[in-house]
């Protein structure tokens, strides 16, 4: 058995976006929020499910996911792999216009509900051990939830360090299944309830269709170029930065050898710049 990789923002989407599995989510969603009993969530609209895209057009696809419940309120889920400059501040933005936009212009504010962000990270950007946070606006005095409109978790998985034979919640099961699922030849023995199992049948390879596998594939690779374009900007950069001191260094009339320790260069290069 060969699963795809959760983290894959196509994998992601067609696993807890779809429309005819839409328990999936839901568990994922209680799972995260911790809501029990007569809070859980027991029913959702997915407003933008998973669709099997063109694969010319995957570029322009939105591989978020939105969903409604029947209190109105709107959850957004989002897989980010790359820490990117701004990113908290887009995750900002992405909320509170998804939060504005429930109304249009001299429509009476009431009508606002509640909205969920909760972001999946593959890179580590809060303070603290914990995999799992929860960012809400907060009385600084009473630390008091007043303003309870917008709320942003964030799921951090290179903090996430609980083994296979560790996991005891559902919560470290979900985490568990989106950070390692791809590198698994079986579905774990405790997978042990029902919206798990199908997000792993919904992930195994088997069950794709040839065009969505093509553009599953595609995305990834397009993933790898990206890292790989920043992987070589930094190295060019760091080079750029390598031959100016070594200019200045000779100038000063610094040993070849030493400037070579010192720099990375090479003493062919060395020569080259002398």
């Amino acid at each position: 058995m060969k699963f795809v990789n959760p983290k894959n923002e196509v994998a992601f989407k067609k696993i807890f976006g779809n429309e005819d599995k839409k328990e999936i989510l839901i568990s994922f969603l209680n799972a995260v929020l911790d809501l029990t009993g007569n809070k859980a969530i027991q029913e959702i609209e997915l407003l933008n499910p998973y669709q099997p895209p063109k694969i010319a057009l995957f570029k322009s696809t939105t591989l978020d996911i939105k969903a409604r419940d029947k209190r109105g309120v709107t959850f957004m889920v989002e897989m980010q792999l790359e820490n990117v400059e701004g990113v908290l501040k887009r995750f900002s933005y992405y909320v509170t216009k998804m939060y504005s936009s429930q109304i249009q212009k001299g429509e009476d504010y009431p009508l606002l509900n509640q909205v969920i962000f909760i972001g999946i990270l593959d890179f580590k950007t809060f303070k603290g051990k914990e995999y799992l946070t929860t960012h809400q606006i907060l009385n600084t005095k009473t630390h008091e939830q007043e303003f309870k409109d917008i709320e942003l978790n964030f799921i951090e998985l290179p903090k996430f360090k609980q083994k296979l034979g560790e996991l005891s919640t559902v919560l470290e099961k979900w985490v568990y299944f989106i950070k390692y699922a791809e590198e698994l030849e079986v579905v774990p023995e405790n997978a042990d309830f029902a919206e798990l199992k199908e997000a792993y049948e919904e992930a195994n390879q088997f069950n794709w269709q040839p065009d969505e596998l093509e553009y599953y594939e595609n995305v990834g690779m397009r993933r790898q170029d990206e890292r790989g374009a920043i992987a070589l900007a930094l190295k060019e950069g760091l080079r750029i930065k390598a031959v100016e001191t070594a200019h200045k260094m000779l100038a000063k009339g610094y040993d070849l050898a030493e400037i070579a320790e010192l720099t990375g260069l090479s003493l062919d290069e060395l020569a080259q710049l002398s």
